[in-house]
């Protein structure tokens, strides 16, 4: 299971939010290059990044501190937010971007999405950004009633191998994953599940990799000490799967 340190960009500046909610942010770096350069000495093997005012813009923002990470970091880059044209796509490896993450394009135009799984298969992965089960789009700011099975055995069957599961509520909190909901998504596309949303320890790295997803996105907790990612990186290499 692959550990993705979250960098989170907002005003050029690396920031997390509390259930993505603009206005309970806390800034833990201002340029961040930095925070890259220390997950990449601290061992990380791949980087989150996600352009949260290009994700509530509906068009890349950021660029500038997307590129300066990419400049300070030899590993690979998974980056969302405001991706919603195949011209933005192409930016974005333009970039040197090895991952682009698709949200709400996957609701809004999924032929863009069903394009791109054709001709970037490996390069690209589907957020399923969910609140109650539903998932949000436009930044989290909007509400929809498709639901994630539906969406992502959809977008599966067009070929998306990978997807990114965020459970809204708990992102940000430090209040543990939405263990049933990953279970239910691992049972349904036996894998390409990467989770996201609520890590506030090791147990909660532990109990997801047990689960079987592919990977884990940390954000807070590890700005904060509380998870340690050399210790999450020992703990998704233990941990055997359950896949049943």
């Amino acid at each position: 299971m692959i550990i993705f340190p979250a960098i989170d960009i907002r005003g050029g500046r690396c920031v997390r939010l509390v259930e993505g909610d603009f206005g309970r942010e806390t800034v833990f770096d201002v340029d961040p290059a930095d925070a890259a350069r220390r997950w990449a000495e601290a061992g990380a093997t791949w980087l989150h990044v996600v352009d949260l005012d290009g994700a509530r813009e509906g068009r890349p923002v950021n660029v500038e501190a997307v590129r300066r990470i990419r400049s300070a970091v030899d590993l690979p880059i998974q980056l969302g937010g405001g991706l919603r044209t195949e011209q933005d796509i192409l930016a974005a490896f333009d970039l040197g971007v090895d991952r682009v993450v698709l949200g709400t394009a996957a609701l809004r135009s999924p032929e863009l999405v069903t394009r791109a799984a054709t001709r970037w298969a490996d390069r690209l992965a589907v957020g399923l950004d969910a609140r109650d089960g539903r998932l949000s789009v436009a930044g989290w700011l909007e509400q929809t009633d498709a639901t994630v099975e539906d969406v992502a055995l959809r977008l599966r069957q067009a070929g998306v191998q990978c997807f990114i599961a965020t459970d809204i509520r708990r992102d940000g909190t430090l209040a543990g994953p939405n263990l049933d909901a990953l279970r239910t998504l691992v049972g349904l596309l036996a894998r390409g599940v990467i989770a996201s949303g609520g890590i506030g320890s090791l147990a909660d790295v532990e109990a997801v990799a047990t689960i079987g997803v592919d990977g884990v996105i940390i954000g807070r907790a590890l700005y904060d000490g509380r998870v340690d990612l050399a210790a999450a990186m020992a703990a998704a290499r233990s941990r055997e799967p359950l896949r049943c």
